[in-house]
């Protein structure tokens, strides 16, 4: 079953997700960045012809082989449903048609849907917005792992198949560690995707249906576009929590690669991010990144020293562990080694003191 994981905890802390506190620094100095902060008109126009070329492909393989269907699944219809799938991430932001009409993107997050399969696209944008919010939250944040993943994916096969089956965990998580009522949008979302399913399967054949619900799961699981899933997050440098990657696939994917740069402006569009490390380059120039998704997850699977477990996690204190932690600082602090905790512990959190051990 290969190498056993070497990590068998998450890596926690008691600081505050640490994107907020950038983007308010950030902004201060560079105020121009606030006019990166509108849609991308053309945004829209490549998720239509996404759509629509996604319905051509439907019929084109409406009586091909399965060995066809196979392939083109994951060689090109995985390519862009997961595309789409990134493009519901952008209009989960409000980046479709900006935040004063918020109706108006989510349905254009159903129509983007459409070729995906699942509906999604709400009840991603429900969970997705608290991952900013609460990013690391023991809690709330539902990117990390289960409980169950980290125990068992722990050797390099199983971390294989943990791979492999990603979309899975990834969809079914969130009803495990955070279940939240289903809301009225959701109900739309599946009462539109579920008839566009069935008219799909009477006028094209079963082929042409299984060739986009294949594609959406064979381009977000072990594929070169999935790689983003474990470099944005999973801790490949001690005390890092967000990583970018700079590389070629940035081009197909909404520049979601520039991952920090993201969290860093959530209401900036993929097209602008860019700009951001441009205009603020001390901000991102002496952080560890990813040049390539293939390499992120060959490490993943093959390195013990990474695996489920290599996340940042925020455990948040009630009262009496909060004044605790106050009292170890002073106590630290009075045998003249604590200033630096202390100092850590105004600013940043307890964390701060070994946060490049």
């Amino acid at each position: 079953m290969g190498a056993k994981v070497s990590r068998n905890d998450f890596e926690w802390v008691y600081t505050e997700e640490p994107h907020a506190t950038r983007r308010k620094e950030m902004l201060a100095k560079y105020p121009q960045l606030k006019k990166l902060m509108r849609p991308d008109p053309m945004f829209k126009v490549y998720v239509a012809m996404m759509v629509l070329l996604q319905f051509l492909v439907c019929y084109a393989v409406k009586d091909q082989s399965w060995f066809v269907i196979l392939v083109l699944a994951y060689t090109f219809g995985g390519v862009l449903n997961h595309s789409l799938t990134l493009a519901v991430h952008e209009i989960a932001h409000n980046l479709a048609f900006g935040h004063s009409q918020p109706m108006m993107n989510r349905l254009f997050g159903f129509f983007a849907n459409l070729p995906i399969g699942i509906p999604m696209s709400i009840s991603f944008k429900k969970y997705h917005l608290d991952h900013h919010r609460y990013q690391g939250d023991d809690k709330k944040d539902v990117d990390i792992p289960s409980r169950f993943e980290t125990l068992f994916f722990n050797s390099t096969l199983l971390k294989f198949v943990w791979v492999l089956m990603n979309p899975w965990f990834y969809s079914l998580r969130p009803f495990f560690i955070n279940p939240k009522p289903m809301n009225t949008l959701e109900i739309v979302n599946m009462a539109i995707q579920f008839p566009f399913n069935y008219l799909l399967y009477h006028f094209l054949g079963f082929k042409a249906l299984a060739y986009l619900i294949l594609g959406s799961f064979m381009g977000t699981s072990l594929h070169p576009m999935a790689g983003h899933f474990i470099s944005e997050h999973y801790m490949f440098v001690k005390g890092y929590e967000t990583y970018s990657y700079y590389g070629p696939l940035n081009w197909l994917t909404w520049n979601v690669g520039y991952h920090t740069e993201h969290h860093d402006f959530p209401s900036i569009p993929g097209s602008n991010l860019p700009k951001v490390r441009k205009i603020a380059p001390e901000y991102y120039d002496n952080l560890p990144y990813h040049d390539s998704w293939v390499k992120v997850m060959w490490d993943f699977i093959f390195k013990p020293e990474i695996g489920p477990y290599s996340r940042i996690k925020r455990h948040r204190p009630d009262a009496a562990e909060k004044q605790t932690l106050v009292d170890k600082a002073y106590l630290k602090s009075m045998n003249g080694n604590g200033v630096y905790v202390m100092n850590g512990l105004a600013k940043n959190g307890v964390h701060t003191q070994n946060k490049h051990d």
